[in-house]
């Protein structure tokens, strides 16, 4: 049984606004020495394979670097810094049975105190879940930390992007499932009507541009 821990601690600062939140990055950041891909980044949402960074360097013109350097890391932070944007996600460690990114595989797994974090973090109302609903997504284990609470979560739109809110420490605080930044949910979004539609009026139309569109609703340029 391999123990998957989170290798990065959450980057949450004092005027954070907006908290992205998603479950873990692939093995290969939590493994001593493991073979990284030549654009991975030691930080949170690094891997190669993951479109968050892509879709946040155009939305903002970011210019960023995709490699493990130290310079790609103080990038990122920098931005998330400036526009009041936090990174902490929702899984602190699991076991799986085997070595992938899998959400579905994540075994005995131990949650990281995002209320508490909520509780630390007065200016926080927007939770950007990168995932949907399905099981052991992020969406998922809010709602279990809710549920333990006894705090209710309140729909506010039922369209993709779904939306929530709920009420804790003295504020309303909206959540939103954006589609995964992850390669693995490309298959639902070629399912996705909106997605057909827009690629039967252009062919180029990619998974991308898909979340592109999504994405630009709530990483807004400032």
């Amino acid at each position: 049984m391999f123990l998957h821990a989170h290798p990065f601690a959450p980057e949450v600062y004092a005027d954070t606004t907006k908290l992205i939140v998603g479950t873990l990055p692939p093995p290969r950041f939590s493994i001593e020495d493991a073979k990284l891909k030549a654009e991975d980044v030691l930080f949170c949402y690094g891997s190669a394979d993951n479109q968050l960074w892509r879709i946040l360097n155009v939305i903002y013109d970011l210019d960023l670097e995709f490699a493990p350097t130290q310079k790609a890391i103080a990038q990122r932070r920098e931005f998330l810094r400036k526009y009041k944007i936090g990174i902490c996600d929702s899984v602190e460690s699991c076991k799986r049975t085997r070595v992938n990114a899998s959400d579905t595989g994540m075994e005995d797994i131990v949650l990281r105190d995002l209320l508490g974090i909520l509780q630390t973090y007065p200016k926080i109302d927007t939770l950007l879940f990168m995932g949907g609903g399905s099981k052991n997504g992020p969406e998922y284990f809010v709602r279990k930390m809710l549920k333990k609470e006894h705090i209710r979560l309140t729909l506010a739109c039922e369209q993709t992007p779904k939306q929530h809110s709920f009420v804790y420490a003295n504020r309303t605080i909206r959540t939103v499932s954006l589609t995964s930044p992850s390669n693995a949910a490309n298959r639902s979004i070629g399912a996705n009507a909106l997605y057909k539609a827009n690629k039967a009026k252009d062919p180029a139309y990619s998974t991308f541009d898909f979340r592109m569109q999504q994405y630009k609703r709530f990483f807004p340029p400032r």
